[in-house]
């Protein structure tokens, strides 16, 4: 089973999507949240002295920096690098989910979703990060 009391960064410019992101997630039965605006307001968060995340997911499209940029400076960070990241997206060329995979994402959702969907992507997270007794 999922450790549910993991400190989650939900990063998405659109309310609505950080909303159905959060009440999914509640559904799996997380609870703890933070939500940034994009991925600027996400970087401020992730280098806050003291701050701790244990999973970020992420939209790609986002104004001042994307997903995709966010996730390359989280992997660049000493601090930050290894912290489960998921992007949420519509982004689904092949391009651009090799350019994720490169750059280290964990695990890659395209919108639209359903709370199944994005339970097996944390679930290989999870098996991935912590062994396979971890989901």
């Amino acid at each position: 089973m999922f450790d549910q009391n993991i400190n989650i960064l939900l990063v998405d410019d659109m309310k609505t999507m950080r909303a159905l992101v959060k009440k999914t997630c509640m559904n799996l039965g997380f609870k703890n949240f933070t939500e940034a605006v994009d991925g600027k307001d996400a970087w401020e968060k992730l280098t806050t002295p003291g701050s701790k995340f244990d999973l970020v997911l992420s939209d790609w499209n986002m104004p001042n920096l994307q997903g995709i940029e966010l996730l390359k400076k989280v992997r660049a960070e000493e601090s930050t690098k290894n912290i489960p990241f998921l992007l949420i997206t519509a982004e689904n060329e092949a391009g651009q989910v090799q350019e994720a995979i490169v750059a280290g994402v964990d695990n890659y959702l395209i919108k639209p979703f359903s709370a199944n969907d994005l339970k097996s992507r944390l679930e290989a997270i999870y098996k991935k990060r912590y062994g396979s007794n971890a989901a």
